[in-house]
């Protein structure tokens, strides 16, 4: 059992956030004089491998950068990351940030309607984006007018020209990213915006947040004590999730590269097997699994070291709750006690476990991260008693508050309305309901919404609702998350049909592919049910409290 010293910590824990800082100086910039530091170790599915410096993505950087300015990409812009985990992720970070620019990473797994939306209100100028999904941007380019400019990476042949328009320009990655390998940084504050994730819609489309550089500072903590003090000598980190994500981004490609050391990127599907190999081949000992990925590995491989020669000593797990089960085929059969953590894209890494310097209990999301001020407050603003549910939420000073905790969003992406309601007062709302025990652990309870959490992503109704009713057969539709043993949640749909039409099999599967095709094939409905209506609120709103029930 690990000595409790939680208190200690999370006393004498004090914020230092520069006036100025710059998440590419410090994630890249800062280790590039050393041309031997291994910055990432690159293998794909055919078993190609590659490896990127420290020095070498500086100097990529520069070139992209330089590429991009060439393209009139300007400070504030906003330029969108449409790429799987590859080598060329980190360098257009870097190139953007250094800029001065926003990065807006997109999951190659959007499809045209999804891409649309985002690159409309982002207003985004240009765009770094894979081959494979080269046709589902052409698709909706006509739409985008503010996107200029596309540079494609993995394109070998002569790009296609037929939906562009006046001044649009499609290019490879190859021929713009090859000129001067020196670029004056610009300078910029701690509070300057850095990246735009949107999340996933609940009461309506997608939000962008916007995020500061200086929340990446914000995050550090909780990335420190959830992987058991990183940085330590050897250490190599390693996770599956999407860097376009912030589970990806944020919870492990940028805190990686703040400290120095080299990220394992695999550009692949996920296999528990794979998992396995690639934990070997690089000696990897930091991770990043969410709980549907430690299952499969659970099922495919009962004893993994009887068979593999891992080096882990620490794993990070959230998204949804990992459960007993999983907790202690963790601790026996890979020699690791997990650490849980809870956060979301506004504000990351909040709560968490760090077991060699307070105890974990399995089910529980951990105590507050040092630096951050978290408690479960009621409707009004107001913390509830120990053991009472409420909504979890992290106390936020305020721009003239000394020591400010640097981990809080700027605000959402033109939606001044929607960042005031993500307030009460000082406390910002996290949306996710949970209890406070008496030693300070904060115990899981669920949205206080609509949000669907399946597979550990967090999957919004609206906009799977949203496509389905542009389905010619649909009139209306309702989307809940239903409870799974695999994958925590599935998506179901209640459909109610247009005259005209009738239930069937075939129209069940017509309508999961015609999601699938334009949403991610993560936010398809695994199960539909035909309804003569829905259940409405006297005001016109959806009762999916009503839906659940059945």
């Amino acid at each position: 059992m690990s000595i409790d010293r939680y208190a200690e910590i999370y006393t004498n824990f004090r914020w230092d956030v520069p006036r100025e800082f710059n998440i590419a100086w410090h994630c890249c910039g800062r280790w590039a004089n050393d041309a031997s530091r291994i910055a990432i170790y690159h293998e794909d599915e055919r078993g190609t491998t590659a490896q990127l410096t420290y020095a070498e993505m500086q100097r990529r950087a520069n070139q992209m950068s330089n590429a991009l300015a060439g393209l009139g990409v300007q400070r504030g812009d906003r330029v969108a990351i449409l790429l799987p985990q590859r080598l060329e992720v980190p360098i257009a970070h870097m190139a953007i940030y250094q800029m001065g620019a926003v990065a807006m990473p997109l999951s190659v797994q959007f499809g045209p309607d999804a891409l649309e939306y985002r690159f409309q209100n982002s207003e985004c100028i240009a765009a770094v984006i894979d081959v494979s999904v080269l046709s589902a941007v052409l698709q909706v380019w006509p739409n985008c007018p503010t996107l200029q400019h596309v540079i494609v990476v993995g394109a070998d042949g002569p790009l296609p020209t037929a939906q562009m328009q006046g001044g649009q320009t499609a290019t490879r990655w190859q021929d713009v990213a090859s000129g001067a390998a020196h670029f004056a940084a610009v300078p910029t504050l701690a509070d300057d915006a850095a990246v735009l994730i949107y999340t996933s819609g609940t009461t309506g489309p997608p939000k962008g947040a916007l995020i500061p550089h200086r929340a990446l500072i914000g995050n550090l903590p909780g990335f420190v004590y959830s992987q058991n003090h990183f940085p330590q000598n050897g250490d190599v980190f390693w996770t599956p999730a999407d860097w376009a994500w912030t589970g990806g981004l944020m919870d492990g490609l940028l805190p990686t590269l703040y400290f120095g050391q080299p990220i394992v990127g695999y550009f692949g599907r996920f296999d528990a097997e794979k998992v396995f190999y690639l934990l070997e081949k690089y000696g990897i000992t930091n991770t990043f699994l969410v709980p549907t990925a430690l299952k499969m590995m659970m099922k495919a491989v009962p004893n993994p070291r009887d068979r593999y020669n891992l080096k882990l000593r620490a794993i990070m797990s959230a998204g949804e709750a990992v459960g007993e089960t999983v907790f202690a085929w963790v601790q026996a059969q890979l020699g690791v006690t997990l650490n849980e953590m809870f956060g979301q894209t506004e504000i990351n890494y909040i709560v968490g476990n760090c077991h060699l310097d307070w105890p974990a209990k399995p089910g529980c999301i951990g105590r507050p991260y040092p630096g951050h001020r978290v408690s479960v407050i009621d409707d009004d603003g107001d913390e509830v008693p120990t053991g009472e549910l409420g909504e979890i939420a992290v106390w936020d000073e305020g721009p003239a508050g000394a020591g400010r905790d640097p981990v809080f969003f700027l605000g959402y992406w033109r939606n001044d309305e929607a960042t005031r309601n993500k307030y009460t007062g000082h406390w910002c709302r996290t949306g996710d309901l949970g209890s406070m025990d008496t030693d300070g652990y904060i115990w899981y309870q669920g949205r206080a919404d609509d949000m669907i959490k399946s597979a550990a992503y967090r999957i919004g109704p609206s906009e799977i609702e949203s496509c389905l009713v542009k389905h010619p057969a649909v009139a209306n539709a309702a989307v809940i998350g239903k409870p799974d043993e695999l994958r925590g949640t599935i998506i179901k749909a209640f459909v109610v049909l247009t005259p005209g039409f009738a239930p069937s099999d075939a129209l069940q599967a017509d309508l999961q592919q015609f999601v699938r095709a334009r949403l991610a094939p993560y936010q398809y409905p695994r199960e539909i049910e035909f309804i003569d209506s829905l259940p409405m609120t006297t005001t016109g709103k959806v009762q999916r409290r009503l839906l659940r029930l059945r």
